[in-house]
């Protein structure tokens, strides 16, 4: 199962909006994905799942994808979390 691993630079991590796009981007692939944080691991398309993870700004997680289009997938997403969810600082 290919994965990466991304460190998040949002002043509020993974929470509120940028999990909400980070669902939304992982909804558009057929791949199962999963994202661990620490000892938790959640659904991609899940935002409850997300939330749970409390991924905070400078948390590290890694991305897990498996399917027909795994790789587009974890590039699409590696890629939301290094553009700062379309945020500039």
């Amino acid at each position: 199962m290919p994965e990466v691993t991304v460190t998040i630079n949002h002043d509020v991590g993974l929470h509120a909006r940028p999990a909400s796009m980070f669902v939304q981007t992982a909804a558009k692939y057929s791949s199962d994905i999963e994202v661990t944080h620490g000892e938790t691991t959640a659904n991609a398309k899940s935002i409850l799942g997300i939330l749970a993870l409390g991924a905070h700004k400078d948390a590290e997680i890694t991305i897990k994808a498996e399917g027909e289009d795994a790789d587009e997938a974890l590039k699409a997403l590696e890629q939301l979390v290094l553009d700062n969810f379309g945020e500039n600082e």
